[in-house]
C-alpha cells in the first residue's frame, strides 16, 4: 500500500500548496480583485479540467483489472482510448472557448472589475487542455500499473514549474492574472513530456500489441464509456457543488469570496492528502478485482481506511495548531484574515467528516462501480446539499459551509452502506 500512497500523497499535497502559491501570489497584490479573479477563473477549469477527471478515474479502474489479470493488450487499450478521448474533448473545448467563458463567468457572478480579470485568466489558461487532459490519462495509466513514482515525477514537474514560473511572471515580470494563467499552460506541458517518456518505457517493459480494431472502432468503446460516463456525471456534479460555494461567496461581497478562496486552499489539502490513500485502494481493489481475489479485496479496504482515519486526525490536528499561521502567510489583506478566521472552525473538523466519502471513492474507482457512485452523488447534491443550503442561507456564509460539510458526510453514509451491502463474500 504505501509504495503506491506514499508517492501519491506527495503527489497530491503539491496540488494544492500550488494552489497557495497562486492564492499567495495574488494575495500579497494591491487589491483584493486579483485573489478574487483567480479563484473565478480557476472554478472554471475545476467544471473544465477536473470534471474530465474520469479520464484518470476510469482508466485507473480499468488498467489495474487488465495489470491483475496478465492482460498487456488490455493495457495498451486503456492507455490508446484514454488518450484518443482526452484530445477530443479538448480539441472541442479550444473550439468553444469562447461560449464556454461567457457563460461561465456569467454563472459564478463578481463585480465587473473581477469579472474582467478572470476572463483574461481563463482565455490563456484554455490553451492548457490538450496537456492537461493526456496527463490525466497517463496518471490513470500508471496507477493502474500499481506505478505511483512516474505520476510523482508528473505532478513535481508540473508543480514544480508552475510555482517558479508565477514566482516570475508576477513578482519579477510584474504580471498579474496573466502570469498565473501562463504559468499553468507551461507546466501542464511540461508534465506531459515527462509522463509520455515514461509510457514509452513502460509499455516496452509489457510485450504485447496494439489491437488497431479496439482504437478505431467506435463500438470497442462501450466499455470505456459504460464506466467513464457515469464518472464524468459523478465528478461534474462533485464540482458543481463546490463552483456553487464560490458563486454564493461571490454574492455575498467580496470579502467573503476572497475568504472562501483562502479557506478551499485548506479543503485542497485535505482532499488530496486524503487521496492519496484513496489512489492505493483504487490500485490494489482493481488488481484485487481482476484476480478475483476477494480476501485481499477485503484486506485492502480494511487497511486503507484504517489509514485514512489516521491521516484525517492529523489534518485536523495541524488546522488546530498552525491554521491561522497559514492563513497569515497566504494573504497579508487585514479584512481577508479577519473574515477568513471567522468561518475557520468548518475547516477544523472537515477532515474527519469527510473522509470515509474519499477513501470510498477509491473502492468504488477499483471495483469499477461508477454508476452506484454516480448515484449517490447525485443524491448528496440535489436531495441534501442544495436543501440544507436553502435552510440555512439566513446563516450567510455559515450555512454555505455547513451545507457542504452535510454534503460531504452523506456521501461518505451513503458509499458506505452501499459497499457493506454489496460487497462479495
Amino acid at each position: 500500500m504505501w509504495r503506491i500512497a506514499a508517492p501519491m500523497i506527495l503527489s497530491n499535497i503539491s496540488v494544492p500548496l500550488l494552489g497557495m502559491v497562486d492564492t499567495g501570489v495574488t494575495g500579497h497584490l494591491e487589491s483584493s480583485v486579483y485573489l478574487g479573479a483567480v479563484a473565478i477563473g480557476s472554478t472554471i477549469f475545476s467544471f473544465l479540467y477536473f470534471g474530465m477527471n474520469f479520464l484518470r478515474m476510469g482508466t485507473t479502474g480499468i488498467a489495474a483489472q487488465s495489470y491483475g489479470a496478465d492482460d498487456n493488450d488490455g493495457l495498451r487499450v486503456a492507455l490508446g482510448q484514454a488518450l484518443i478521448v482526452s484530445l477530443v474533448i479538448a480539441v472541442a473545448i479550444l473550439l468553444f472557448q469562447a461560449p464556454i467563458g461567457r457563460i461561465a463567468l456569467t454563472l459564478l457572478g463578481g463585480d465587473a472589475e473581477t469579472q474582467a480579470h478572470a476572463a483574461t485568466y481563463f482565455s490563456i489558461r484554455v490553451w492548457s487542455a490538450p496537456g492537461t487532459l493526456a496527463n490525466f490519462a497517463l496518471l490513470g495509466w500508471f496507477l493502474g500499473l500499481q506505478n505511483a513514482r512516474v505520476p510523482l515525477l508528473m505532478f513535481l514537474t508540473i508543480n514544480i514549474t508552475n510555482i517558479v514560473l508565477d514566482l516570475l511572471f508576477v513578482l519579477v515580470l510584474g504580471m498579474k492574472v496573466d502570469g498565473v494563467a501562463l504559468a499553468s499552460v507551461i507546466a501542464e506541458y511540461s508534465g506531459l513530456l515527462v509522463g509520455g517518456a515514461f509510457a514509452i518505457a513502460a509499455l516496452r517493459s509489457h510485450a504485447g500489441h496494439w489491437p488497431v480494431a479496439r482504437l478505431t472502432n467506435l463500438s470497442a468503446y462501450k466499455a470505456f464509456f459504460s464506466v467513464n460516463a457515469n464518472l464524468f456525471v459523478r465528478t461534474m456534479t462533485l464540482i458543481f457543488t463546490f463552483s456553487f460555494v464560490t458563486a454564493q461567496g461571490a454574492r455575498l461581497g467580496p470579502a467573503i469570496l476572497a475568504a472562501n478562496a483562502v479557506l478551499m486552499n485548506f479543503q485542497n489539502l485535505t482532499a488530496l492528502g486524503l487521496d492519496g490513500i484513496a489512489h492505493a485502494a483504487e490500485a490494489m481493489v482493481g488488481r484485487a478485482v481482476g484476480r478475483k481475489d476477494n480476501d485481499a479485496l477485503h484486506r485492502t479496504v480494511s487497511l486503507t481506511l484504517r489509514w485514512s482515519l489516521i491521516f484525517a486526525a492529523g489534518f485536523t490536528l495541524l488546522y488546530l495548531l498552525a491554521g491561522p499561521m497559514i492563513v497569515r502567510i497566504l494573504t497579508d489583506l487585514p479584512d481577508v484574515r479577519e473574515t477568513s478566521m471567522v468561518y475557520f472552525p468548518w475547516v477544523v473538523v472537515l477532515p474527519l467528516i469527510s473522509v470515509w466519502c474519499f477513501l470510498y471513492d477509491g473502492v468504488y474507482v477499483g471495483m469499477t462501480r461508477a454508476r452506484e457512485m454516480r448515484n449517490i452523488m447525485l443524491v448528496s447534491t440535489f436531495l441534501v446539499f442544495l436543501p440544507v443550503w436553502y435552510v440555512t442561507r439566513p446563516l450567510g456564509n455559515h450555512g454555505l459551509w455547513l451545507a457542504l460539510l452535510v454534503f460531504l458526510a452523506s456521501r461518505g453514509i451513503g458509499m458506505h452502506l452501499g459497499y457493506v451491502r454489496s460487497r462479495p463474500s
